[in-house]
């Protein structure tokens, strides 16, 4: 994702954690459901069985996902990177970010995580979203390089 020698990544972290509260907690539910099941007797159980089965891969393609997304500053760019299979990315250049927004609500307060606007770019769920959002600020704030001008 580096375009120039000149860009170096200054934050690469995955989203906050709590992205994973509502499929962990659906897998659970899931997962019980076919634990009941498997208690009913043969034509039950099987389905309890495929139950498990479903709560299962749902988890770990649920961690999986949270793995692979990823929130990256470089010198000169904010983007999310998200993808296992087919990866893709939505970025906004720091010169062209006029301001950057932290929405919180009473559980992002709580836990540490917020949605960073900047620009066009909306990052749900990221962690420690003020100290993000004080270095985005900080790398936008900086000179450019000469070379970077028109001529």
């Amino acid at each position: 994702m580096l375009e120039t020698p000149e860009e170096h990544v200054c934050l690469d972290a995955r989203r906050h954690g709590v992205v994973l509260a509502r499929p962990l907690l659906r897998a659970l539910v899931v997962g019980a459901l076919g634990a009941v099941g498997m208690l009913g007797g043969w034509p039950v159980s099987a389905a309890g069985v495929a139950l498990i089965a479903v709560a299962a891969f749902s988890a770990v393609g649920a961690v999986v996902r949270w793995d692979r997304t990823h929130v990256v500053l470089t010198t000169e760019k904010l983007f999310v990177v998200h993808g296992v299979l087919r990866r893709s990315a939505a970025a906004v250049r720091l010169a062209r970010i006029g301001s950057v927004e932290v929405e919180q609500s009473l559980p992002g307060r709580l836990f540490g995580y917020g949605t960073i606007v900047a620009g066009d770019l909306e990052i749900r769920c990221v962690a420690e979203p003020r100290k993000v959002v004080g270095l985005v600020e900080k790398l936008s704030r900086r000179p450019l390089p000469e070379h970077t001008f028109a001529r």
